[in-house]
């Protein structure tokens, strides 16, 4: 497949971003984005300045979103700006900082954010389907109630806080293949998952050292080479997880941990 950018049509670069979130377990996001044009302008230059992406959400009318749909934002310094609420979808945000920035609520479907610096930011309540954030910095960023089907692969996500996030597939709109989030060779240490539903999710080698875990649901869930090291587990469901070669050491409330003897490979997992 020949290399795209997005002056071609819409329906045709982001089928391969939907693509990508729903391939299996052997292909990677870094595959996926071999056929796409990381250097081209429309992936790495921006089309508004910070001054006019602030005038932009200034104008719009009391109770409407800022509409800042398809935008080329890449490379900009928007640290600190309130975007709660915006429609950021199919924008590329790629090299952005958006550090402490409010993104409460906002709307990232299919957009691209590869290596953004997110970090301090408020994404509580965002919705993030198909968006690719492939080493993004998420560092003690809230996620809390965010609604994720995302490719996080590598990204560092250190302290975040994702409490009732939902990165579970819908299982009733999967007619393209798996569609969840990828979070393999995240970085999730001292995280906070509480009550996150996680099904299905790929945490393939993420670090969960440190992390809270409690009453979240990683059932089914892909674990192979995770490292929980010292994580809380208190009501951790991880029935029919794939737990190979896993780090289950030194957990606690591992009294409370939910279906250790159903994971898939627990032969292979290390264990305490």
């Amino acid at each position: 497949m020949r290399n795209l950018t997005l002056k071609q049509p819409f329906s045709a670069i982001y089928a391969i971003i939907i693509f990508a979130v729903a391939m299996p377990l052997q292909a990677t996001a870094q595959g996926m984005m071999d056929h796409v044009d990381m250097q081209s302008p429309d992936m790495q230059q921006a089309e508004m300045s910070r001054q006019q992406v602030l005038a932009l959400i200034d104008a719009t009318p009391a109770g409407e979103r800022p509409d800042l749909t398809q935008r080329r934002l890449s490379g900009l310094d928007l640290q600190g700006v309130d975007f709660k609420e915006a429609d950021l979808r199919w924008a590329r945000l790629n090299n952005t900082t958006l550090r402490g920035a409010d993104l409460s609520g906002v709307r990232l479907d299919l957009a691209w954010l590869v290596n953004a610096d997110l970090s301090d930011a408020d994404l509580s309540g965002a919705n993030l389907f198909s968006t690719q954030m492939h080493g993004a910095r998420l560092v003690r960023a809230r996620l809390d109630g965010a609604r994720i089907v995302a490719n996080l692969e590598r990204a560092d996500l250190q302290g975040a806080s994702l409490r009732g996030a939902v990165l579970a597939p819908d299982m009733k709109n999967q007619s393209m293949g798996l569609m969840r989030a990828q979070l393999r060779s995240a970085n999730l240490d001292g995280a906070d998952l509480t009550g996150a539903d996680a099904r299905r999710t790929d945490l393939e080698f993420a670090s969960l050292r440190g992390a809270t875990l409690a009453g979240a649901d990683f059932s089914g869930a892909e674990l192979a080479g995770a490292d929980f090291s010292g994580a809380d587990v208190g009501g951790l469901n991880i029935t029919g997880a794939d737990v190979a070669a896993a780090k289950l050491v030194s957990l606690r409330n591992k009294a409370s941990l939910v279906g250790l003897d159903s994971a898939r490979n627990l032969n292979e997992a290390t264990l305490d």
